[in-house]
C-alpha cells in the first residue's frame, strides 16, 4: 500500500466511479495502482479532453467530475477545461502528477508549477509533501468541490508521495458537504414585500437552479406567483420550453420577448444568476426601473454588478419556497408578455432548398425530447438554445462563462459515460469540432452512442458575423473552405457518418441519425452567411435588438449606436424597441418573428 494505491482507494470511498485521464512519467505509480481496480478510466486522446469529459460528467450527473494528466504539459494541457469549470461552477477534482518534492524548484523534466498557474481558476489547490497528507487533502478536495458554489480543485501529485509507503494510513472517510444556510426571516419579509407590490415582475432564472438542485422548487415558485420568467443561457431548461410563464432566453441572442419584458419590469426576481454581459447588455440601461431580488449561495454575487433591494442567501430551495407565498397583482402584464411570446414566436419556414439550421435544430428536439446535448461554441451554440426545446437544464451542456470551443465532442463523452443508457448528442460547428476532433478515438474505441451534429458553414461563423456587422465585411481569418471531408475523417476513426446538403432530406437525415447503432455524425452543409438573431449589438441595452429586417448591412464600430437607432421604433417608457416586421418570404437565415 503506497500512496498511489491509497489515493485509489480513497477515490472509490468518495464514490468515484469514473476517471478521464492520460498517463505520464510524474503520474506513473497512480496508473500503476489503477491496473487491475474496479474504477473506469476512460483514455482520451488529450488532456483537453480529459478536463472536458470530467465537465460533461459533472454537468450531465450532478456528480464531482475526475481528470487526471501527468506533470507539465499533461498539466497545463487541463487548463482551459478546469477555467471553464470555475467559470461555471462544475464541480471537478483535478489530479497532476508532480515532479518528487526534492525535484520542485529545480526545473526538472516536465516540472510547471500549476499549483501557482491555476490559481485564479479553481476554488482551491493543494501539493501534498507528505503521504500523512493524503487523507486531510482528498477530503477537503472533494468536500470543496462539492459545497457551496461548486468548482473544481487541483491535487498536485509529487511523485515521492504517490510511492511512500501508506500501509499506515486510515481508510478514507468523505467529508459531508457544508450546508448551505437559510435566508434570514428579515431578509425575507423585505422580498415578500417587493414582490407583493410588484405590477411588472420577471423572473430571471441562471444555472444556480440546478446547481442547488432547486428546479422542482423554482417551477413550484413560478407556478405559485403566476411571473413572466426569462433564463439564462445555463438556466435554459429550470422551467420547461412550452411553459406558457416562459418568455425564453434573454441576452445579446435572447428572444424579443424576454428582453423586453425584462427592460420594462419594474422588479426582477434572480435566481441563480450573476447578471453576466451576456445577459445584460449594457449593464447601466438594464432593467433601468426595476427593483431586485437576488437569491444565491454565493454573497459574493450580491450587489457586485447590480445594487439589490433584498439579499436572500443561502439555499435556494428554502428561500424559493418562502418567498412562493407571495401574491402579485400582475395580470394584465402576464398577459402582455405572453401575447408577445406568441407574436415574436420564431418560425421556421425559410422557403430555400438549402437546409436552414434553425429549423433541423428544432426538429431533432422534437424527435429526440428527452436527449443530452452537449454544444461547442459558436453560432450553432446560440441556435441550440434559441430553438432547442429544453426541459431539464442537466440536459443541455455547454460553454457559458470561457465560451470555449473544443468543448462539445469531449463533454458529450463525458455525459454518455454518466448514464450510458442516456441519448446524447453532440451539436458541433466546423470550427470547433477540429479543436478537439482526436475524441473521436476515444467515441470508438468505448464504443459510446453520441450522435454528432457537424453544422458545417466553412467559416468561423459567429467572428464573421461580426465581422460583417461590426468590421465593414473585413472578414480577416474566418475563412475554413479548406476543411477536410468530414464524412471521410468520420469514417477514418470507424465512425459511421453521412451529409446533408437540402432541406427536403432533413427529415430521412435525421431518423437516420437518431436510428444509427453506435456512435453516428450527421455533416450539415449550411449558408456561409446565415446569422444568429436577434442580436443585441455591444454597448446597447436589451431592448436595442437588431434582426434580419432592420440590421443593417455593415455597422461600423464608431456608427454602431447611430446606424442601431436609426432602425428603432419610438420608445415605449422611455426605452428604445427595434422591431422586425415579419418578411413574406424570409430568407434562409432568418428566425423571424410571426405575429399570431
Amino acid at each position: 500500500m503506497n500512496g498511489a494505491r491509497w489515493l485509489v482507494e480513497a477515490l472509490s470511498a468518495e464514490k468515484v466511479d469514473t476517471l478521464f485521464g492520460y498517463p505520464g512519467g510524474a503520474i506513473m505509480p497512480f496508473y500503476d495502482a489503477l491496473y487491475g481496480c474496479e474504477l473506469k478510466h476512460v483514455l482520451v486522446r488529450h488532456e483537453q479532453g480529459a478536463a472536458f469529459a470530467a465537465n460533461g460528467y459533472a454537468r450531465a450527473s450532478g456528480r464531482v467530475g475526475v481528470c487526471i494528466a501527468t506533470s507539465g504539459p499533461g498539466a497545463t494541457n487541463l487548463v482551459t477545461g478546469i477555467a471553464d469549470a470555475m467559470l461555471d461552477s462544475v464541480p471537478m477534482v483535478v489530479i497532476t502528477g508532480q515532479v518528487a518534492t526534492t525535484l520542485m524548484g529545480t526545473d526538472a523534466f516536465q516540472e510547471v508549477d500549476v499549483f501557482g498557474m491555476t490559481l485564479p481558476v479553481v476554488k482551491h489547490s493543494f501539493i501534498p509533501r507528505s503521504v500523512d497528507q493524503l487523507p486531510e487533502v482528498v477530503r477537503e478536495a472533494f468536500r470543496l468541490a462539492r459545497s457551496g458554489r461548486p468548482g473544481p480543485v487541483l491535487i498536485d501529485l509529487p511523485k515521492d508521495v504517490q510511492l511512500a509507503t501508506a500501509a499506515h494510513l486510515p481508510a478514507h472517510v468523505p467529508a459531508p458537504v457544508d450546508p448551505a444556510p437559510p435566508a434570514t426571516n428579515v431578509d425575507l419579509v423585505t422580498a415578500l414585500e417587493l414582490l407583493s407590490k410588484a405590477r411588472r415582475p420577471v423572473v430571471y432564472g441562471g444555472g444556480g437552479i440546478a446547481l442547488g438542485d432547486a428546479v422542482a422548487e423554482f417551477r413550484t415558485f413560478v407556478e405559485s406567483v403566476q411571473v413572466p420568467t426569462v433564463l439564462t443561457l445555463r438556466g435554459l431548461g429550470a422551467l420547461p420550453d412550452a411553459h406558457p410563464l416562459n418568455l425564453g432566453m434573454l441576452g445579446m441572442h435572447g428572444t424579443r420577448a424576454a428582453n423586453m419584458a425584462v427592460q420594462e419590469a419594474d422588479l426582477l426576481v434572480v435566481v441563480g444568476a450573476r447578471f453576466d454581459d451576456r445577459a445584460t447588455g449594457r449593464l447601466d440601461q438594464f432593467a433601468p426601473i426595476a427593483k431586485v431580488i437576488h437569491l444565491d449561495v454565493d454573497p459574493a454575487e450580491f450587489n457586485k454588478l447590480r445594487p439589490c433591494d433584498a439579499v436572500l442567501h443561502g439555499e435556494l430551495q428554502h428561500s424559493l419556497n418562502q418567498l412562493a407565498t407571495a401574491m402579485p397583482e400582475c395580470s394584465a402584464w402576464r398577459s402582455t408578455c405572453q401575447s408577445r411570446k406568441r407574436q415574436y414566436a420564431a418560425r421556421y419556414d425559410a422557403p430555400t432548398a438549402t437546409v436552414y439550421a434553425p429549423a433541423l435544430l428544432r426538429r431533432l428536439s422534437e424527435l429526440a425530447p428527452a436527449a443530452v446535448v452537449s454544444c461547442d461554441v459558436g453560432q450553432h451554440q446560440m441556435w441550440v438554445a434559441q430553438h432547442w426545446g429544453f426541459n431539464d437544464p442537466r440536459k443541455h451542456l455547454t460553454s457559458g462563462g470561457l465560451g470555449a470551443m473544443g468543448f462539445g465532442l469531449p463533454s458529450a463523452i463525458g455525459a454518455q459515460m454518466a448514464d450510458p443508457q442516456a441519448q446524447v448528442f453532440c451539436v458541433s460547428g466546423d470550427g470547433s469540432f477540429l479543436m478537439n476532433v482526436q475524441e473521436l478515438a476515444t467515441l470508438m474505441r468505448y464504443r459510446l452512442p453520441v450522435k454528432i451534429v457537424l453544422l458545417d458553414n466553412q467559416r468561423l461563423g459567429m467572428v464573421r458575423q461580426w465581422q460583417e456587422l461590426f468590421f465593414e465585411h473585413r472578414y480577416s481569418e474566418t475563412d475554413l473552405s479548406d476543411n477536410p471531408d468530414f464524412v471521410a475523417v468520420a469514417a477514418a476513426f470507424g465512425i459511421q457518418a453521412f451529409a446533408l446538403s437540402r432541406a427536403d432530406d432533413c427529415e430521412a437525415a435525421l431518423q437516420r441519425l437518431i436510428a444509427a447503432p453506435g456512435p453516428a455524425l450527421l455533416h450539415v452543409s449550411i449558408d456561409a452567411h446565415a446569422n444568429v438573431w436577434p442580436l443585441v449589438p455591444p454597448n446597447h441595452n436589451n431592448a436595442q435588438m437588431l434582426h434580419e429586417s432592420t440590421a443593417p448591412r455593415a455597422i461600423p464600430g464608431a456608427n454602431a449606436a447611430a446606424a442601431v437607432a436609426s432602425h428603432a421604433s419610438p420608445a415605449q417608457a422611455g426605452v428604445t424597441h427595434v422591431h422586425a416586421t415579419p418578411p413574406h418570404s424570409p430568407q434562409p437565415e432568418n428566425a423571424h418573428a410571426l405575429p399570431d
